[in-house]
């Protein structure tokens, strides 16, 4: 802790650390765990710097993407097109020719309509496109509404019925090739029942479309697991055997058939911290503000669907005091906690906002015309 206080100090704040061992650690808990043979596609989205993806790529994992650009990041960063899927429920005509050109492993198809607009710029371009369809299974994730993606009412995917009664012209469509399905019921899932819940779910609907003739030799189940956002320095490293074993033990294959995952947070969320500096202390007759120079354009999650993070605090005091912590950000909701136990803190001192790894660089802007946050790496 000497040596970073030391290296957080020399440099002006607010700006992102990544601990880089233990990324690579989280990796390699990852590799372990997964002993069934499953493909794991890193959910781009969550944080796309350039060393993250280094390190990614290497340990074998494919990418998910939900949208064009994410597409040529992956590309870009030395992913192969085949291990490249794309997502997201607005894809452009743009996008996805570009993934077409770029014979991209799948797209995880969101609508019918979205389903025959691939199949005539597929056709256009005399070239048969790979899709997985993505099903609403209408299972409530357990987490904060925003993050939720699996439950009735969310705009992502379509039923399972939808899906049945649409199967002729399914089969009517020559430049698509539909390989299987696909699912994502949300993020920061730690109930893995919920997950238990999916597979049932799952195989029921594999059920019918064997019966109808359908032969899928890829099924997609997503992601979600959650990470540990209240003691991150005890449980750094999610349970991914835990997590993989549910699916092994519920999931009822078909004959061949490959599973693909989709895992951000849990890969990266620990490994990222946000340093900032205590700007002003400020009593008020409610609340003892404590103002840091970061704020909602550098860490979204908290104002966005009041997301909490641990904050530790630098400061050497013995004594304590409990803290409302604040950005500088015209806007109320520029809050990182409310009665925060800290030490006792003063101007200057350093904070650090942790499990900032995912959802917080890729989400960070200039609002206010802030400068954006820079990254620094323990490497």
């Amino acid at each position: 802790m000497k040596n970073l206080r030391s290296f957080f100090s020399a440099r002006e704040t607010p700006f992102y650390y990544y601990d880089l061992e233990l990324l690579d650690a989280t990796l390699m808990a990852l590799s372990s765990a997964n002993r069934y043979g499953y493909h794991v596609h890193y959910a781009l989205k969550a944080n796309n710097n350039t060393p993250i993806l280094e390190r990614i790529k290497k340990a074998g994992l494919g990418v998910d993407c939900v949208s064009g650009n994410e597409v040529k990041i992956g590309l870009e960063h030395g992913f192969k097109s085949s291990n490249i899927v794309l997502a997201g429920v607005g894809k452009t005509d743009k996008e996805i020719g570009y993934a077409i050109d770029q014979n991209i492993f799948s797209f995880n198809v969101e609508s019918i309509q979205e389903l025959e607009v691939i199949d005539e710029i597929a056709g256009k371009k005399g070239k048969k496109a790979n899709v997985s369809i993505r099903i609403n299974p209408a299972i409530e994730a357990g987490t904060h509404h925003y993050i939720t993606t699996g439950a009735k009412g969310n705009k992502f995917g379509i039923s399972g019925e939808q899906l049945l009664e649409s199967l002729d012209l399914l089969k009517s469509l020559s430049n698509v090739h539909f390989i299987g399905l696909h699912y994502h019921i949300g993020s920061q899932i730690t109930d893995l029942n919920r997950f238990k819940n999916l597979c049932e779910r799952v195989n029921h609907l594999q059920k019918e479309l064997q019966a109808a003739g359908f032969s899928l030799p890829h099924l997609n189940v997503g992601g979600g697991l959650g990470i540990d956002y209240e003691n991150p320095q005890e449980h750094p490293i999610p349970d991914f055997e835990a997590y993989f074993r549910v699916f092994h033990e519920h999931l009822k294959l078909l004959p061949d058939q490959e599973v693909h995952f989709e895992l951000g947070r849990s890969i990266v969320g620990q490994c990222g911290t946000l340093v900032t500096r205590a700007l002003y202390l400020k009593e008020s007759d409610h609340s003892n503000f404590l103002i840091l120079d970061a704020g909602m354009t550098d860490l979204m999650r908290p104002a966005l669907y009041q997301a909490s993070h641990k904050i530790v605090s630098l400061s050497e005091a013995q004594n304590t005091r409990q803290y409302d912590v604040v950005g500088p950000i015209c806007e109320s909701s520029d809050a990182f906690g409310k009665s925060i136990t800290l030490p006792e803190t003063k101007r200057g001192d350093i904070l650090m906002i942790c499990s900032a790894g995912a959802y917080g660089e890729t989400m960070k802007n200039s609002y206010n015309a802030r400068d954006l946050a820079p990254a620094y790496y323990s490497e």
